[in-house]
């Protein structure tokens, strides 16, 4: 099912509302009197409130956090989300952790005193489109990034693309690559997590007296996914940001530089403005990697995508000629997807390959851990933990990569997408086992 199929079986809704809802947010007492933001339901990510530089509203006040809080439009009302901040956030006097405004409250965040007002702006048709690249989606919050992901696609800006595990930062990366002016040239891809530490600074770089050219080499004229970037060390964060300032690279063991032509992208599954704010990742680098910026919302926020999603990846598949019992796809939209379109994606080739199975259980919160001898193996060689683990992922992918390639008769493209993950990256997967 080609992405032209999508669009002609689903047309998007139609905002026929003359205005929106929408807010303004102003501070009425604290350090920052006077400032203030307008929130509405166009913006394609939620407003941020606090001492970040990246915040919509930024907050000198010091009892304020470096992402205290999130305001969006969440139908007729404004959302507001307390971020895990120090000293809270509170609503009309009383603390909470999410509420719903109307306009007229108080919003206390630290010693900041912001005032709510309902506004109404003229309302913008959203973007037609219902998919990017690869990527799938219909509902409002996705229909609300494709424009700024059409943008940044047609950039060489670096971007800083995060979310929760399985909500597509992979596909997404690669979909801003074979969209823009680099599509021509290589698409490489540094899994930060998994790359041992000892390695990690030759993997970046290249290693002297060797053929590794490093992964800024290798990726030249083209694009450098950094993947969970937040998991390399502090001392090779400061190497990296010097590296991407100065547009140059030394091998490690060598003293001679080698300039490159790399547009970055980097990702994350964790919060980069709180590893920044507790000292765990550089806040020049942070700034340096996200002057494009993109939060993936999870499936759970995206209304009428896993019905949509499901039927895709099912025709995907190849069953063309049976569609998904209604029955199945009730039970996927009152499940919760904590995996996210991932954990969707291989649920739906699970059902195409096995028919009925433990699918319901599993909607049901039954998924079973590994059990503890599957692991045995290597833990009986009493090696240091890092090693233990490297070997376990190897021989996990090992078998995944040859297990999903033989369900999909050798097609890495059909098995790419069963396995939720982006064609090149697969194929990366699938090189590491020659």
């Amino acid at each position: 099912m080609s992405h032209d199929d999508v669009k002609t079986e689903l047309s998007p809704r139609r905002e026929d509302e003359a205005q929106a809802p929408a807010f303004m947010v102003s501070v009425a007492a604290g350090p920052d009197a006077g400032k203030n933001v307008l929130v509405d339901m166009h913006s394609p990510s939620a407003t941020l409130v606090g001492k970040s530089a990246a915040s919509q509203l930024p907050l000198v006040d010091p009892t304020v956090s470096r992402r205290h809080a999130s305001l969006e439009v969440a139908g007729s009302a404004l959302r507001v989300r307390d971020l895990g901040s120090t000293n809270g956030t509170r609503v009309n006097g009383v603390r909470v952790a999410e509420a719903f405004l109307v306009g007229g409250e108080t919003l206390d965040v630290g010693s900041t005193t912001l005032v709510v007002e309902r506004r109404a702006v003229a309302a913008q048709k959203l973007s037609a489109a219902v998919s990017f690249g690869r990527m799938v989606g219909a509902s409002t919050p996705m229909r609300r990034l494709y424009p700024l992901l059409e943008k940044l696609a047609a950039s060489s800006l670096p971007v800083l693309v995060e979310g929760e595990t399985g909500t597509g930062k992979e596909l997404l990366a690669e979909a801003l690559h074979e969209n823009g002016p680099r599509r021509l040239g290589p698409f490489v891809v540094l899994d930060c997590a998994t790359v041992p530490a000892s390695h990690a600074e030759a993997a970046l770089f290249g290693q002297a007296g060797t053929d590794n050219a490093g992964v800024f080499g290798q990726a030249h004229d083209g694009t450098l996914l950094l993947d969970e970037v937040g998991e390399l060390s502090p001392a090779l964060q400061g190497k990296l940001l010097r590296a991407i300032e100065r547009g140059e690279v030394a091998r490690v063991g060598e003293d001679r530089v080698t300039k490159f032509d790399v547009r970055v992208i980097a990702t994350s599954r964790r919060d980069i403005e709180k590893e920044v704010e507790q000292g765990r990742f550089r806040e020049d680098l942070f700034y340096r990697l996200a002057v494009g910026r993109v939060e993936l919302p999870p499936l759970r926020s995206r209304t009428g995508d896993v019905k949509l999603l499901a039927e895709f990846f099912w025709k995907r598949l190849g069953a063309t000629d049976r569609p998904l019992p209604p029955e199945l796809v009730r039970k996927l939209e009152g499940y919760g997807w904590p995996g996210n379109v991932r954990e969707l994606s291989n649920a739906i080739a699970r059902r195409y390959a096995l028919g009925d199975s433990d699918l319901d259980d599993d909607l049901a919160g039954g998924h079973g851990g590994a059990p503890d001898d599957a692991f045995q193996w290597v833990i009986d060689r009493d090696l240091a933990y890092t090693t233990a683990r490297d070997l376990v992922q190897a021989e996990f992918e090992r078998a995944y990569v040859t297990h999903v390639l033989g369900q999909h008769n050798g097609n890495v493209s059909r098995a790419a997408a069963a396995s939720g993950l982006g064609r090149r990256y697969f194929q990366i997967l699938r090189a590491r086992q020659r």
